[in-house]
């Protein structure tokens, strides 16, 4: 039996031929499938440490797509954090054997920025917007706004907020403006550039966030009414990317995972909202025979109520383990000619 070595340039040049609807559709299902409680198997994840890593090995099955491992060494100095090393074994289904290993940087990337837009489609009450504001400028804000691009050919003007101006930040911009060369690319520095930000912010259609940060990264108050807001970066307690007051303005906030954004999203954990005013993507949309091979439905009662809640959308992601077999299986089945393949065992 051969074993599939899928590397972060194979998985590009995979992920750059994939339909951003087929990327939407995909998430669909898999949120769909955790919010139905069966179909899938989920086991806690398990960690070792090692002498400058702690690594985290994460097992999911979906029973309509696959069963993968996802391994991700968290480096335990700060200061290395310089993306993290994260590779996901592909079983294979008849034999029990490892069927592809692939790295799965990009792939996580693409599979949160997946849901994301998913989100946008259901809650974004705007038909054509014209505007995009992205914090963060890693791997994260650069397949956010990509696949938005890709999939709203009315956005004409993209604002990237970052930290600091630096090397990151040029080259995002660099590849960005390459890929999609009618839209209007500028970049602010956060904490620099108020009065610019401010204005970015109440102009924005769609906002995304991507960072670490622990305090708010604008004013709850400059974002206008009818924006989606996508909240991405936040993984612990401690981290908030934006204020209770903004969670207030949408009323009811859509989340990936109701129990791990319980755990880990530190802006629902610091505005204490209530049961009710959560809500999983999984329950917005459903499937003809719950089969990944047909298109999505939006259930439109259920959309309006969260719409009709507040003045604003937003879509809280952690991330859940189900992606990651979707989407790798995805890249592996679609993978054909590109790839290594090494003769591994009989």
């Amino acid at each position: 039996m051969s074993l599939l070595v899928i590397t972060a340039a194979d998985v590009s040049r995979i992920a750059s031929s994939i339909d951003h609807s087929r990327l939407e559709n995909l998430m669909a299902f898999v949120f769909h499938t955790l919010s139905s409680g069966s179909g899938f198997d989920a086991p806690l994840r398990k960690s070792i440490n090692m002498s400058q890593h702690e690594t985290l090995f994460m097992p999911a099955r979906v029973q309509a797509l696959g069963t993968s491992i996802k391994v991700v060494s968290i480096p335990r100095d700060p200061v290395n954090q310089g993306g993290l090393p994260a590779s996901t074994l592909v079983l294979d289904e008849g034999t029990g054997g490892v069927r592809a290993i692939v790295n799965a940087r990009q792939l996580t990337a693409l599979r949160t920025a997946a849901g994301a837009l998913l989100a946008t489609r259901l809650l974004l009450s705007i038909p054509r917007p014209t505007t995009f504001l992205a914090f963060g400028a890693g791997k994260q804000i650069e397949a956010h706004v990509d696949l938005h691009l890709r999939a709203y050919s009315t956005i004409k003007t993209c604002t990237i907020v970052n930290k600091s101006n630096n090397q990151r930040l040029f080259d995002l911009l660099t590849r960005l403006k390459s890929a999609h060369p009618t839209v209007t690319f500028q970049s602010l520095i956060l904490k620099e550039d108020l009065p610019r930000l401010e204005q970015a912010t109440r102009a924005a259609n769609i906002i995304c966030t991507a960072t670490s940060s622990k305090e708010p990264l604008f004013d709850a108050k400059w974002v206008s009414p009818g924006t989606h807001v996508n909240l991405i970066g936040s993984y612990t307690r401690e981290m908030a990317e934006v204020s209770s007051d903004l969670l207030y303005q949408a009323g009811k906030i859509v989340v990936d995972s109701r129990e791990a954004c319980a755990s880990e999203a530190g802006e629902l954990i610091k505005a204490r909202l209530s049961k009710e005013d959560i809500v999983e993507i999984g329950t917005l949309v459903q499937f003809d025979n719950n089969s990944p091979d047909t298109d999505y439905k939006k259930v439109h009662r259920l959309c309006d109520e969260v719409t009709k809640a507040g003045k604003i959308t937003i879509f809280k992601s952690v991330g859940v383990g189900l992606q990651d077999v979707a989407i790798a299986n995805m890249v592996v089945n679609l993978a054909g000619e590109i790839g290594t393949r090494v003769d591994s065992y009989d």
